[in-house]
């Protein structure tokens, strides 16, 4: 039986991140991995038959990610900033329009916004809103690779106004503060509900909020040169550089502690000595193989779709889709329809008309596809379905994700001139390419509890006052650690789990030795 000082459960991103920071200060690190293939959700893959393009099929864009843990593992990964923020289509009763919003907040967005609502109110309540977000992300963001700060300490260092819009109110209370136009309020609180099932009413939406507007201190969304599966590439060359040891197929079954070891056991009868573990899994996932009590577990609530097409869409806007597709591309989210759709959800019905929001990898980052693609004019395009909960799935999968797919599909191409199937490219088969997973396939494959992406539901990235953790890993044994979305602080494409794991880890290692 092998021994090392730490096992890493789970060979995620996250997981990968903590193996490489132990390895680094000289730790003889094991990471398991029950899948044949690596990487977890943070992969990329040629998803249809003959057509070589490398979608990012289930994590797909890059905020949290701190360039502090590119830098300190020496990764070779890039990120490309997005020039548009997001393009939301709409009707005002006379023609097809678009609301455009730049990553840079300028003239061209403040047109747009004042050709939606018919005044210069709206930009100016905008830019108020989101340069008070900036200055809490600021404050925010330095601390989720530290020590876990207090809810005191970090209300000590924010504007009082803001803490109280993003952290005292609902999310609802504050976009009705801040805004009049529901389409507005729509395209604000997206970021309050993406992987999340909860009403703008509920403070669980305040808390998606925030990890979604403070990564690196800006809170924009990038894309990932290459794909998203190059930063689990880059992991794996620098974990081997280190010296970690990565097993495939070795589903752990059993974490056993002794008085000076853990043991480790795998469904095919290996087993493992650590003096520490790090569960790069979910919690409920950990609850059953040790004797840790996960928190309650809400349902995923998404449907992922990935594509490939011939051309871009044509807009009924008229406006150029190589401007509308290179950002976030919103259908159907304004405040009422988000809300409608998670009243009729939390029912157990389909929603009558489904949110969702897309956007173009290939139009910021070619690299994905074969230059023939190219030439040929191919895209990807992903699209990301809101307020779909495991739960609608439940019974009659097939027939539900069916039904479920072609009312997202056919909400999408109210705003195109043709419906989007008539746009996708075929594989070697003569099938379109597109694929729909549903929060049950997303369980089944990457072993998310409900299809949950968070693992649970997300916390304010602080404790509160008393709370004894000192990196939100700790579980109840010292020698077991949080190393994925479970944990405080965890969630999304971010590495900080993983790098606060590690921490805590090599912590207790030097206080074992």
């Amino acid at each position: 039986m092998k021994s090392y000082d730490a096992v890493v459960i789970g060979s995620g991103h996250n997981g990968l991140v903590s193996a490489c920071y132990l390895a680094k200060a000289g730790k003889s690190i094991l990471v398991l991995e029950k899948s044949a293939s690596l990487g977890g959700a943070t992969t990329s893959v040629k998803a249809f038959k003959g057509v070589d393009a490398k979608l990012s099929r289930y994590s797909y864009l890059v905020s949290l990610l701190p360039d502090q843990i590119i830098k300190d593992l020496s990764l070779n990964f890039e990120t490309i900033g997005r020039k548009v923020s997001s393009y939301t289509p709409y009707f005002d009763g006379e023609s097809d329009k678009g609301l455009l919003i730049n990553s840079d907040f300028d003239q061209e967005s403040r047109d747009s916004l004042s050709e939606l609502t018919e005044g210069d109110d709206e930009a100016i309540a905008w830019e108020s809103f989101y340069r008070s977000i900036k200055e809490f992300a600021e404050v925010v963001a330095p601390t989720m690779l530290e020590p876990v700060p207090t809810e005191s300490e970090i209300k000590e260092l924010v504007d009082p106004l803001t803490w109280v819009e993003l952290v005292e109110n609902t999310l609802a209370q504050s976009l009705n503060d801040n805004f009049f136009d529901d389409l507005v309020k729509g395209v604000v609180l997206t970021d309050g509900l993406i992987g999340t099932f909860t009403s703008a009413d509920d403070h669980l939406a305040n808390k998606c909020f925030i990890y979604h507007v403070i990564g690196n201190s800006s809170g924009q969304w990038r894309v990932p040169k290459g794909g998203m599966g190059v930063l689990v590439d880059q992991l794996l060359i620098r974990a081997k550089q280190l010296g970690v040891e990565i097993v495939a197929s070795q589903e752990v079954t059993s974490i056993t502690q002794g008085d000076n070891n853990l043991l480790i056991q795998t469904q095919d009868g290996k087993s493992y000595k650590a003096k520490v573990a790090l569960a790069n899994c979910a919690p409920r996932v950990l609850e059953r193989i040790t004797d840790f009590k996960a928190p309650p577990l809400r349902d995923g609530s998404q449907v992922k779709i990935n594509m490939v097409l011939r051309e871009l869409p044509k807009l009924k806007s008229g406006a150029d889709p190589k401007v509308a597709f290179a950002g976030t591309f919103h259908v159907n989210e304004s405040y009422f329809e988000l809300e409608q759709a998670f009243a009729q959800a939390s029912l157990g019905q389909i929603p009558d008309v489904i949110p969702s929001e897309l956007y173009c990898h290939t139009l910021t980052d070619s690299t994905i596809l074969h230059p023939d693609l190219i030439a040929a004019g191919y895209q990807s395009l992903t699209l990301f379905a809101l307020h779909l909960p495991a739960s609608l799935f439940d019974k009659d999968h097939d027939r539900i994700k069916a039904e479920v797919s072609k009312r997202i599909l056919d909400g999408f191409s109210e705003f195109l001139e043709r419906p989007i199937e008539s746009y996708l490219a075929k594989d070697s088969d003569g099938h379109l390419c597109i694929e729909v997973k549903t929060p049950q396939e997303l369980e089944k494959e990457l072993g998310l509890p409900r299809g949950n992406i968070f693992h649970s539901d997300l916390q304010f990235p602080w404790k509160q006052d008393g709370d004894s953790r000192k990196w939100g890993v700790e579980t109840s044994s010292e020698r077991i650690f949080l190393a994925g979305a479970g944990a405080l602080r965890g969630g999304g494409v971010s590495g900080i789990a993983g790098h606060n794991a590690a921490m805590a880890a090599l912590e207790t290692l030097a206080r074992l030795t």
